[in-house]
């Protein structure tokens, strides 16, 4: 049985955070591929055994954390509703058809694309008692839109025709596309979390079919969770096999390093690339980092209601202002991979025969002048919301201002960027970060004309291209209007994606089994 929260310790670890001095970047909840033992440490991954309870810190989002992962601003609110929720499943570019089910058997595709049948997993069940239904799985998929939520989890929505959907028996779901896609899967499994039907209100009793059962959660403190021993997989042999999991709140990315080496926890999120070079040198830790695809992308939208962006010359010349591999290897120590103003990179559809943009700051002023605009005034907002994110940022008002752009840094607390999101999407110039996902499906999801996240960019040209990709069939025909579509996107668009940063994440050498769905995940954790 997991503890209950130690208030002393939750609220001294808080201490540490606001006293300690600032040291390496402070990060989101994106984790990293399995952890295993340090270098020096016995070789070889010990079998995995029940019992004991993992301690592990994020950043969290202060009073703005919620069980309401719907409207969660955070990482940390995905993470702690994965450890609840049941999920259709997870992307895995090494699995068939790019996604690992969840509590999903299967799912079919009829051979022109315009219907998928999902098959739920027999033997669900809610930690009421009750089995999983499609109707659930239904409910689930139409909850985003009914119920409010943030952009990245309403793919399903914006993808299949859930209105004419039919449940044709208590394990089947028959889902109409809304036009022919071949990614339909990746779309399904991307991000949804699967609850009861008729759930209005997420509390901690509510019914969850999760790999844990929630016992508290105080917001900007953390979560005590004990496995749920009637979980799926467990059936199945494998986890959950600790017998509890705490996920607490600490914001500072050098409290947490301390929290780890004072045993206070097991297992940091995104500790940094300064902060992992003293870990690594303590045999008693180790240090995980996230390989592509599964990097976040730390990104910046320009915002096309702001006069001077509504100009394709002056959006060039942004991208040729930055130098991306100076922050390569002076925010990220060369723990990182350059950006090339496209999403998704190392995934298949990504189009990396395009051209890298080069640093070219000569470039960027021609284009200023040749556009025109005058004196550009601008605020960049951040917050250090991820790994880097705010020192990134700190990196492009110097670049900006180099080739003549008055840029200044409007820094805002951890937690707070997203929390308002129509206030966000009026900004000038935003930074925002994402995780791993596919970048055709991606583009449908948060960059078509309407959504809210373009800031203003409306290009329904891209849009069909994009369309036209996902719904080939061939190969050949998928590829070539993919890449038709990211060089579009590349020489016109208004978001900036200098770097892709790596999770990197710190714990003790008896930690092991922590994966990274992009998310952190603790379904297969296991201490040695």
């Amino acid at each position: 049985m997991a503890r209950s929260f130690d208030r002393r310790t939750l609220l001294r670890t808080g201490a540490m955070s606001l006293a300690a001095v600032a040291g390496a970047p402070i990060l989101a909840a994106c984790s990293n591929d399995d952890t295993g033992p340090a270098a020096g440490a016995v070789s070889g991954t010990p079998t995995p055994r029940s019992g004991g309870t993992l301690r592990a810190a994020f950043v969290g989002g202060g009073a703005a954390e919620t069980l309401n992962f719907l409207m969660g601003p955070t990482g940390l609110d995905y993470v702690r509703a994965r450890c609840t929720h049941g999920a259709l499943g997870v992307l895995d570019p090494a699995a068939e058809h790019g996604v690992r089910y969840g509590v999903l058997e299967r799912i079919d595709v009829s051979e022109d694309l315009r219907t998928y049948t999902v098959k739920v997993r027999p033997g669900v069940t809610f930690t009421d008692g009750s089995t999983l239904t499609a109707r659930d799985l239904l409910y689930s998929l139409n909850a985003p839109v009914a119920l409010g939520s943030l952009p990245f989890l309403k793919p399903p929505s914006q993808n299949f025709d859930l209105a004419a959907a039919t449940v044709t028996d208590d394990a089947t779901l028959v889902l109409p596309t809304l036009r022919p896609i071949a990614d339909g899967r990746l779309v399904l499994c991307q991000s949804t979390l699967v609850f009861k039907d008729g759930t209005t209100e997420f509390t901690p009793d509510m019914p969850t079919c999760g790999p844990f059962k929630l016992v508290e959660f105080e917001p900007g403190q953390g979560a005590v969770f004990t496995r749920h021993d009637d979980y799926y997989g467990l059936a199945l042999g494998g986890g959950p096999y600790l017998d509890g999991l705490e996920l607490r709140t600490v914001p500072d990315a050098t409290a947490r390093v301390n929290a780890l080496t004072g045993g206070q926890v097991d297992f940091v999120s995104d500790i940094g690339p300064v902060a992992a070079r003293t870990v690594e040198g303590d045999g008693r830790f180790a240090v995980a980092v996230s390989d592509l695809p599964y990097a976040t992308s730390l990104s910046f939208g320009l915002n096309l209601s702001f006069a001077p962006f509504a100009d394709v010359r002056v959006r060039q010349a942004v991208k040729y202002a930055i130098d991306r591999e100076a922050i390569v290897r002076n925010v990220f120590f060369d723990r990182a991979f350059v950006g090339n103003d496209l999403a998704s990179l190392g995934f298949s559809d990504y189009a990396d025969e395009i051209e890298q943009r080069p640093y070219d700051p000569d470039r960027a002023k021609a284009l200023l002048t040749e556009a025109g605009v005058g004196t550009i005034e601008v605020a960049v907002t951040t917050a250090p919301e991820v790994a880097g994110m705010a020192e990134t940022a700190t990196v492009v008002v110097e670049n900006l201002k180099a080739v003549g752009i008055e840029a200044t840094l409007d820094q805002r607390p951890t937690g707070q960027l997203f929390s308002d999101f129509a206030a966000y999407v009026q900004l000038p110039f935003a930074a925002s970060y994402g995780p791993a996902v596919p970048p055709l499906s991606s583009y449908a999801a948060t960059r078509t004309a309407g959504s809210p996240s373009t800031f203003g960019f409306n290009r329904p040209d891209i849009d069909d291209l994009v369309a036209q990709a996902r719904s080939a069939v061939d190969p050949d025909l998928r590829r070539d209007a993919a890449v038709r579509a990211q060089r579009l996107i590349w020489e016109e668009g208004n978001q900036v994606i200098p770097v892709f940063a790596p999770s990197i994440n710190g714990h003790t050498t008896a930690v092991y089994g922590v994966r990274d769905e992009p998310f952190s995940s603790f379904e297969q954790a296991y201490l040695a």
